[in-house]
């Protein structure tokens, strides 16, 4: 058995961003792991521990995600794959960039984070679906092996389910399907040796960056007098409505 998870490197959620011209300069932020992407990593582990086989990472990105790659290697992953591209690219593209590659690995299944955390996209998992012409279960919470078909649980807007779909196919990871482990120091002595193929890609995203900028969050700066709960109530959802215009 092959299981592939697709990750991405994000800056991490403490960096603090700054603009250089019209883009968000990252030279000064950390960049980790998705943490999305590491319940995927975690699951193809999981799955290899208990069926056998084979765990294999495949990032996409600037030379950089090679770090990435790196931590889900430390993790355990057995190799990686990095499609290398400098510049920003669209979920479809990058779907349409890995399906070759993932069809030539022919994987029993690929999982992938259910949301990117620099650009809280949800497509990713969909659009590798559709490129390699296999189903998809979103938000999965569960996932267990039966054959050539897999059993998944994941979440709905109000609830969830349990569904069966023929392999391979493509799963979105989340919070709740798993802990994800920690390198340890000789997982990361040993993924420095192991071997990640780097394939270039020649292809343009469909999607063109005009300009990017960070949202600024100023505090109102005023307090209510509370001796009139009534008043200072409806003073309060004035301020909301008309000044921070959150309502």
């Amino acid at each position: 058995m092959k299981f592939v998870a697709v990750i991405r490197q994000v800056p991490d959620g403490e960096s603090r961003l700054r603009i250089q011209g019209d883009r968000v300069d990252l030279s000064g932020a950390t960049l980790i792991l998705d943490q999305m992407d590491e319940y995927g990593v975690e699951e193809a582990l999981r799955l290899k521990e208990k069926h056998g086989g084979e765990a294999i990472v495949v990032g996409f990105g600037p030379e950089r995600t090679e770090e990435a790659i790196r931590t889900a290697l430390a993790m355990g992953m057995d190799r990686g794959i990095h499609v290398v591209y400098e510049g920003y690219a669209d979920p479809v593209t990058v779907a349409e960039a890995l399906a070759p590659i993932l069809k030539e690995e022919s994987p029993t299944l690929i999982l992938t984070g259910g949301q990117q955390a620099d650009w809280d996209s949800q497509a990713l998992g969909g659009a590798l679906a559709e490129a390699l012409g296999v189903q998809v279960v979103a938000w999965t919470t569960a996932l267990e092996l039966e054959g050539e078909t897999a059993r998944a649980k994941h979440d709905l807007d109000e609830g969830a389910e349990w569904v069966r779909v023929r392999l391979p196919a493509v799963f979105t990871t989340q919070q709740g399907l798993n802990e994800p482990r920690y390198p340890t120091l000789p997982g990361i002595m040993k993924a420095k040796k192991k071997e990640i193929k780097k394939v270039a890609f020649q292809g343009a995203s469909r999607v063109e960056i005009l300009q990017e900028s960070i949202q600024e969050k100023t505090r109102l700066q005023k307090i209510l007098d509370g001796k009139d709960p009534v008043a200072a109530a409806e003073e309060l959802v004035r301020l909301l409505h008309e000044e921070a215009k959150v309502i």
